[in-house]
């Protein structure tokens, strides 16, 4: 029992250790940083059937990845309920095509209501190559600015 405490103590410091490293950026910040990233809104994707992976950009936003180096930003129709919060989501789509014609369903949300459904506006591929050096020189001014703090005399 207590190896078992020592390892959750310890899993909760390495995590809380990995949080206070990420810098922080408002919902409006990294919607800009994704849609910086964004080409051209397209018609339509192919959709293989299932995520390879999902990410909320602030409330009305949604990047998702249909292969490890493919993914686009969907631009919902207004602010998605519980997005930020649900464990899963799916994606309607007619034979394989998600379109602005399709939409996210939020599963398992906070509100426990429900599958909440939200419309898809609009559709762009992100550039993953600019995408992760925007997110690298986001990191580099974060170390950047923490080493100017821990420098500075205190008052």
């Amino acid at each position: 029992m207590k190896r078992l405490f020592l390892i959750c103590t310890l899993a909760s410091i390495f995590s809380l250790a990995a949080c206070a490293s990420t810098p922080k950026q408002t919902d409006a910040e990294k919607l800009a940083m994704y849609k910086a990233s964004a080409g051209e809104p397209i018609k339509d994707f192919n959709y293989p059937g299932s995520l390879n992976g999902w990410q909320p950009v602030g409330d009305s936003a949604l990047a998702v990845w249909t292969k490890p180096r493919e993914a686009y930003l969907l631009d919902l129709g207004g602010p998605c309920q519980d997005l930020s919060y649900a464990p899963a989501i799916s994606i309607t789509n007619i034979m394989g095509r998600v379109s602005t014609l399709d939409r996210v369903r939020v599963l398992g949300g906070a509100g426990g209501v429900g599958p909440i459904s939200c419309r898809i506006v609009s559709i762009r591929k992100l550039d993953l190559t600019k995408l992760k050096a925007a997110e690298a020189d986001l990191r580099k001014a974060d170390v950047e600015t923490r080493q100017e703090e821990s420098a500075a005399p205190a008052n």
